[in-house]
């Protein structure tokens, strides 16, 4: 495709209709090209189509709106690299997302004043208008895939016929690109019950891909899963999703540090809403590699708003359950945080199906310490065991104290500033004075290597620290 025009490569020769003088259909270099608007996309607006797999490298340009028509691919080792400032819309109700396949990258890297936005074409939008962000790369994970072990199928629907949505491999190093300054609003699409597509979604992702100052809002299913790989993440912000905040299978291993998750006291999933869920694969398998995302200095913000815990909690919806729940032997760890105002627990660790979850705390490989659980009717849970290990509800009690965890009876007790500030203002997550928040961070356990070390807990150091703002959008 030559350079010097701003094209959109189409997989499939199709009819696509158009109107005179506002839409030019170009035949170049063998494919199909959908441009609307008057320019030549040079110092000029355009509407711009993608459709079918992009398979040559390709910059979005930040003068036009892209339209993602259905899945797009990004396949044959092809780079999208996309301007700061880019918009790219989910064509409505036409389930538009965006497919980064192995050994494809995506270069999305905004600035502060500039970010990249995926949103809804929609002038009154709502969650689920379009399907969302993949990226699959060929780091490890525990899925199979016809006898292939370690290579996996990404959910939702995808397209499988050229392998486009397999991931998994053995590159720890694997590269998938940067994202950075980028928000993805309102997506997500229910393929199938418990087979959807995210706001993001990475399957088998690397540690040499850049994911920093990304913000999902209103996703129509999990804000954030990962499916195996090794990639660490920064600054995360997850926006009153549907289902999970933060979602870790398949032998996900990566860091992520600074996250903040905020709730819709009356939004949740059928299939039960949690901030973090974490499960070593859907069976509870001892297969490898665990799952053992390491988590530190997170804010999370449930859906029990009122200093008055044990009367608010009523007036929650009754699908919300824990603001962690570890489980089917995953062994996630979680440093340094807050969580508050959940309704079932602030910490389940749930045993009940699989190799114990517990055989990971009694082990040292999943580590629950230095963290406040706040404005939690109850604050830690045990399912036990189908066989007994001995460990039981006074065993996780005893564990939490020891590792220098603590409970506040309400969510006001951790003093964050505004953490639900009224429609058309920014939250404030600072912590204000007196705040437990302000001390505490300890980065000496050996699964914190790598970590910036900060004597903070929760995602946001004090009131001059506004990294949460400029980029982002809480006015929706």
């Amino acid at each position: 495709m030559k350079l010097n025009k701003i094209l959109i490569g189409v997989l499939t020769v199709g009819v696509i209709a158009f109107t005179t003088n506002s839409c030019r259909k170009i035949e170049e270099d063998g494919e199909v090209i959908t441009q609307t608007g008057t320019g030549t996309g040079t110092g000029t607006t355009e509407n711009l189509i993608l459709s079918g797999k992009i398979t040559s490298n390709l910059t979005l340009k930040a003068n036009n709106t892209y339209k993602l028509r259905g899945l797009v691919y990004v396949t044959n080792g092809a780079t999208l690299t996309i301007e700061p400032g880019t918009k790219i819309v989910g064509e409505a109700d036409k389930n538009g997302g965006l497919i980064i396949t192995r050994g494809s990258k995506i270069i999305a890297e905004g600035t502060v004043n500039n970010p990249i936005i995926f949103t809804s074409e929609k002038p009154v939008p709502k969650r689920g208008d379009w399907a969302g962000v993949v990226i699959l790369g060929a780091a490890p994970t525990n899925s199979s895939y016809n006898g292939q072990q370690g290579i996996g199928e990404i959910e939702g629907g995808i397209n499988n016929a050229a392998g486009d949505g397999l991931y998994g491999g053995t590159n720890a190093a694997d590269n998938s690109g940067v994202l950075k300054y980028v928000r993805i609003e309102y997506a997500g699409y229910a393929f199938l019950p418990d087979k959807e597509i995210n706001g993001l979604t990475f399957g088998g992702v690397g540690r040499g891909t850049t994911v920093d100052y990304v913000q999902v809002s209103y996703a129509n299913d999990d804000s954030f899963e990962w499916f195996g790989g090794t990639v660490n993440c920064t600054h995360l912000i997850a926006y009153k999703g549907l289902d999970d905040d933060f979602d870790t299978d398949n032998g996900f291993s990566g860091k992520v540090q600074f996250g903040i998750a905020v709730r819709d006291p009356l939004v949740a999933d059928v299939s039960g809403s949690n901030a973090f869920e974490s499960d070593n694969d859907a069976n509870g398998s001892a297969l490898t590699p665990q799952t053992a995302a390491v988590f530190s200095n997170m804010t999370i913000i449930g859906p029990i708003q009122s200093t008055a815990t044990s009367t608010n909690a009523a007036n929650v919806n009754s699908l919300f359950q824990n603001g962690a729940q570890i489980r089917r032997n995953s062994a996630m760890s979680l440093f340094n945080s807050l969580i508050m105002g959940y309704p079932l627990a602030g910490l389940f660790v749930d045993a009940t199906k699989g190799t114990a979850t517990d055989n990971n705390i009694t082990s040292g490989k999943l580590v629950f310490q230095n963290n406040i659980i706040a404005g939690c009717p109850v604050p830690l849970k045990y399912g036990a065991a189908a066989t007994p290990t001995g460990f039981n509800l006074a065993a996780l009690q005893t564990y939490f104290d020891s590792n220098n965890n603590s409970i506040l009876a309400f969510g006001s007790d951790a003093k964050i500033t505004g953490p639900w500030n009224p429609a058309g203002t920014t939250p404030n997550f600072a912590p204000a004075s007196g705040s437990p928040l302000l001390t505490g961070g300890v980065f000496t356990n050996p699964l914190l290597a790598g970590f910036t070390a900060v004597t903070y807990r929760g995602a946001v150091k004090d009131a001059n620290d506004f990294w949460y703002a400029s980029w982002t959008n809480f006015n929706l």
